[in-house]
């Protein structure tokens, strides 16, 4: 039976402010990208502690949770507890960003929904150049000319697809912007230039130039249109818009682009191309070495994007790419640090941890989990794997391996590296795998560092193994408790987060309804949460939308992995202050580990004191 991800997607969405706050979602082949309108809505905090997410942070002008091998489930379920869908473009102002953000943002949001059929297809190829490598098909059989099909279309045909992701991202007619893409690849204009054929528009002489597989034409042709067609929109009557603006917008643009934009743009990516193979051709092993060694750092940071363009303008100009083929030994730099931990380490959830991300990492070349569930929280076993991954692009960039593909690098997919070069690829992969297993089970990780690391001490708070029991909350504030289902807001009215009650505060004082541990600590001071010696899992929510007074009013008294009594002072609030900001101050308690309980009993509503029972808890038997 499939896992149900909706509590797991209805908590993120939440933590990311709402489905107000998104104006754009995708996601890649491991994390759900979120740009949203106002950063300050959300609540890393919460979304790291989160089960089932591996990290979230800011990189590349998006809000990026980290889920792994599930993430389209957790997508889809996204899409299915909200209102926000794969098309949304909030026309509200988001804040401003930098040009390297926005620049990170937009390369991401055209390229990474391609990301799975692109690596689907690569695969592909790397699977029939292993079939004809051992002689079981040849090029001239029908099973391989089909199959080869499959796999070349997606490359050959890369413009319609990069038109269509970059109308989305644009917020300009798809179909219109694959109607353009289609004619740069039509069969009879790419016959004209194999035949190098003299063309001319309006007596204008036209320069032909191959756009198959190629990236920088289309997506700039679909930035122009989706300006030119916002003007369409404005000036057309409403009569005559469904069919006048699509005729307007091929009648322009693809003359546009075949007379102005696809030649300039042809141009500088053969400048990026050469650029980018002098650079590395003055002395590759050095070139190698150095990009090796920071792609850890960028791929951490989201920054790999801003290479993609420049690997697929490689393809298309050069037939080849390096750039990836320098930087894929890095998965096997990473598994094999996480591989040194697992091997080293005698604590049981971090042994599971680290297994299941070894194996991920190395046989399908996903490594989100391996680097921020084990090697970036202990440093020492990502700052070997980034050193061995230098190490390995030295050598990959002295045999001069290339490949005509985006292929990602794992077991798997390495027959697709069979070619020039395969053997140095090989051997650096191996290097950066057992090199980095090696030196961090030596000296790169060893137990003690559970108790140093003050972030995996609070995942292990976190996950602590309780036998859940039969429990009693108790109250957390003086004050009127009311039902959940009163609360002024859709999520925790609607219970999305999990049943529980809530407080119309008539003190500032927030006190402990359990014995147990803090897990939680907004850094605004306005939400708590506890998990109890019983294992009940607690958020205290102070206040509707108070995340927006930045810890004005909030004088926290605890910290993150504190233990606690039932009634020691957790906050003390300014109600007043709240008030005069304009919010309410309602106190939402939630069990946010409702699924676990077979009955949650409010006590009678009404005004309660500190200390008298507001939850009874009885476990599922």
């Amino acid at each position: 039976m499939a896992k149900d991800y909706t509590l797991l997607a209805k908590t993120i969405v939440e933590n990311v402010g709402g489905d107000e706050n998104v104006i754009s979602l995708v996601h890649c082949a491991t994390r759900l990208r979120f740009e949203v309108i106002d950063r300050n809505k959300v609540n890393f905090d919460i979304l790291k502690q989160t089960e089932g997410v591996i990290t979230a942070m800011e990189a590349g002008g998006q809000i990026q949770v980290v889920i792994g091998n599930k993430v389209d489930q957790v997508y889809d379920a996204v899409l299915k507890c909200s209102h926000i869908n794969s098309d949304i473009q909030n026309e509200s102002k988001s804040e401003k960003k930098g040009v390297l953000n926005t620049l990170l943002e937009t390369i991401s949001g055209i390229f990474s929904p391609m990301l799975g059929v692109m690596c689907g297809a690569g695969m592909l190829k790397a699977l029939l150049i292993l079939c004809t490598t051992f002689k079981w098909l040849t090029p001239e059989m029908g099973t391989y000319r089909i199959l080869y099909a499959a796999a070349d279309s997606v490359f050959n045909f890369l413009p319609i697809i990069l038109g269509y992701t970059a109308a989305k991202k644009f917020n300009c007619s798809p179909f219109v912007a694959m109607a353009i893409a289609m004619s740069l690849v039509y069969p009879d204009m790419t016959a004209a230039f194999s035949g190098g054929e003299k063309l001319t528009f309006l007596n204008i002489p036209v320069t032909l130039v191959s756009y198959t597989s190629s990236v920088m034409p289309i997506i700039i042709s679909i930035y122009v249109m989706s300006k030119f067609e916002k003007l369409l929109k404005r000036i057309l009557p409403e009569v005559c818009k469904l069919f006048l603006t699509p005729l307007l917008e091929l009648m322009i643009m693809v003359p546009a682009t075949f007379l102005v934009i696809g030649p300039i743009m042809d141009q500088f990516g053969k400048l990026l191309a050469s650029g980018y193979t002098g650079l590395v051709g003055i002395n590759p092993i050095i070139a190698g070495g150095v990009i090796g060694l920071l792609w850890p750092m960028a791929v951490i940071f989201g920054l790999h994007w801003g290479f993609f363009p420049i690997v697929m303008n490689n393809i298309a100009t050069l037939g080849k790419d390096t750039l990836f083929v320098i930087t894929g030994p890095n998965n096997m730099a990473q598994a094999g640090a996480t591989l040194g931990v697992f091997l080293k380490t005698k604590d049981k959830k971090l042994k599971e941890l680290s297994g299941s991300a070894a194996f991920s990492a190395v046989l399908a070349g996903i490594t989100e989990p391996a680097i921020y569930g084990v090697t970036l929280p202990y440093k020492k076993p990502f700052i070997i794997g980034a050193i061995f991954s230098g190490i390995a692009g030295m050598i990959v960039a002295a045999a001069g391996t290339a490949i005509p593909t985006v292929l990602g690098t794992s077991l798997l997919s390495l027959p697709g590296y069979i070619g020039p070069g395969f053997v140095g690829f090989v051997i650096a992969c191996a290097i950066a795998y057992f090199g980095s297993a090696i030196c961090t089970y030596l000296f790169g990780f060893n137990d003690s560092m559970l108790n140093k690391n003050s972030e995996k001490e609070e995942n292990t708070q976190l996950n602590d193994e309780i036998t859940l029991k039969d429990e009693t909350l108790s109250s957390i504030v003086e004050g009127e408790m009311i039902p959940l289902e009163d609360v002024k807001d859709p999520t925790f009215a609607g219970k999305m987060m999990g049943d529980g009650v809530a407080f119309k505060p008539k003190s500032g004082c927030v006190v402990s309804p359990v014995d147990g541990k803090v897990i939680m600590v907004a850094k605004t001071g306005h939400a708590i949460g506890l998990k109890s010696n019983n294992g009940a899992e607690i958020l205290i929510h102070i206040g509707m939308d108070t995340v927006n007074m930045n810890g004005k009013g909030f004088d926290v008294k605890v910290q993150q992995g504190q233990a606690v009594k039932k009634g020691d002072l957790l906050v003390e609030v300014d109600l007043q202050e709240i008030a005069d900001a304009g919010y309410d101050d309602i106190i939402p308690v939630i069990l946010t580990n409702t699924v676990a309980y077979d009955q949650i009993i409010p006590m009678e509503y009404g005004k309660k004191e500190e200390q008298e029972n507001i939850i009874e808890l009885k476990v599922k038997k």
